[in-house]
């Protein structure tokens, strides 16, 4: 009988300190300022009246990594056998880059979350992105799906590690690429992201892309700092691939995220 006393009061005291450690874990639910959009259409207002379209100067928030811009841009590596098939796609990215043609980014294309919906046993993801608005749900605690098809942002499960929100997420279709600059993928495709607060108490996301069969070795991303926003996301307009027959001429953008 004690020994039953004793056993149920550890039991008792073990769920008592897991309920407190749930309790305690970072709250990321939120909008934030991911700087987001496309980078070579954001026009910067210079001294003299004089508008930069591209090709401008580092603001002091993108050089200090805050106000939501993107870091200077980290790329993957690619196996000798595939660099000249990624500088092909490169060079006729208005051809083939299938953000372009209104389809989603894909992983880890599409960066840090818009707004974080968090959830004892689940988080929601929104995105506000060139191509459209997007979601993603990823279960705590959960093993990865296999009744589905390959999607364009695949089958995600999250865990804890500490004060970080760890995501992985497989199963993603192979008609997206990593970044802006043609780098493509298998099938085979792994991600894993980390989501965790600054002392600040901005969001800090960072990603690491897992692709053997291609990549010369993991392509971890540099982190991206995303102060909390004062507005909420709206509903994007819908991509409408209407524009492409005009185009000028097809210069390759420089914008790797």
């Amino acid at each position: 009988m004690t020994n039953r006393l004793f056993a149920s009061a550890g039991l008792a005291a073990l769920l008592t300190a897991g309920a407190a450690m749930a309790q305690e874990r970072p709250d990321l639910s939120g909008t934030w300022d991911n700087g987001g959009g496309i980078g070579f259409l954001n026009p910067q207002n210079l001294e003299g009246q004089s508008i930069c379209v591209t090709g401008c100067p580092q603001p002091a928030a993108a050089a200090s990594g805050g106000g939501g811009a993107r870091p200077a841009p980290s790329l993957p590596v690619y196996k000798a056998e595939y660099q000249e098939r990624v500088a092909d796609l490169t060079e006729r990215q208005v051809d083939e880059d299938p953000v372009l043609r209104c389809l989603p980014p894909g992983l880890p294309r599409l960066g840090p979350p818009d707004k974080i919906v968090q959830a004892e046993d689940e988080f929601v993801f929104l995105y506000e992105d060139v191509s459209g608005p997007f979601f993603r749900m990823v279960p705590l605690n959960a093993e990865h799906r296999e009744d589905i098809d390959p999607s364009y942002h695949g089958d995600s499960i999250g865990w804890w590690e500490g004060d970080t929100l760890m995501v992985e997420t497989v199963s993603m279709t192979d008609d997206t690429w990593l970044t802006d600059n043609g780098a493509f993928h298998t099938e085979n495709l792994r991600v894993v992201e980390e989501l965790s607060l600054t002392d600040d108490g901005a969001l800090q996301w960072v990603a690491t892309a897992y692709d053997p069969e291609v990549l010369e070795q993991p392509w971890r991303l540099n982190p991206r700092v995303s102060p909390h926003a004062d507005w909420e996301i709206v509903e994007s307009p819908p991509c409408i691939d209407r524009s492409l027959d005009h185009m000028v001429d097809d210069s390759y953008h420089a914008n790797p995220r």
